[in-house]
């Protein structure tokens, strides 16, 4: 992914709280939404998002980008109205979907059913930069391991 320019944007974006989970990295606070923006959130995560794609079958159909976040780093601004949830197999994992324009801009993994997984293409604001690991989603019994970690708070 490519690098978003530097502004002041981002420095008046930034959130002076750190914890454990953000490992001393410089916090951000971005502003995300749906297509239709029906749907509008925001998010504390670090300027240089380190993002999961994931190649199971929900998220290769979608292209969700995944951000998986502590729960209280995540905030629905608006639209909660317009979600709906999906469920399938174990039904841990709930896909929100916004009603009017179909976009999936967040859900409760079941990899992580304590956090939020954000989907890094509906941020409005631009993260400094992305760098992206591939997750094998398709084993996910293998794997899902792998993510525990990323919904820890302090």
């Amino acid at each position: 992914m490519g690098t978003a320019p530097q502004d002041d944007h981002f420095v008046t974006n930034r959130v002076s709280s750190v914890d454990q989970w953000s490992h001393g990295k410089i916090i951000m606070k971005y502003q995300g939404s749906c297509h239709c923006q029906a749907v509008r959130f925001e998010v504390e995560a670090p300027d240089i998002i380190e993002a999961d794609r994931c190649n199971c079958s929900i998220c290769s159909k979608s292209g969700f980008l995944h951000l998986i976040v502590p729960r209280k780093h995540f905030r629905l601004l608006q639209g909660e109205e317009h979600l709906s949830t999906y469920s399938f197999n174990s039904g841990v994992a709930q896909h929100k979907f916004c009603q009017r324009c179909g976009i999936k801009p967040f859900y409760i993994p079941r990899s992580n059913p304590d956090g939020i997984d954000v989907n890094v293409n509906c941020l409005d604001t631009p993260p400094v930069k992305i760098n992206v690991t591939e997750f094998d989603g398709r084993n996910w019994e293998k794997h899902a391991h792998k993510l525990a970690h990323k919904s820890k708070a302090d």
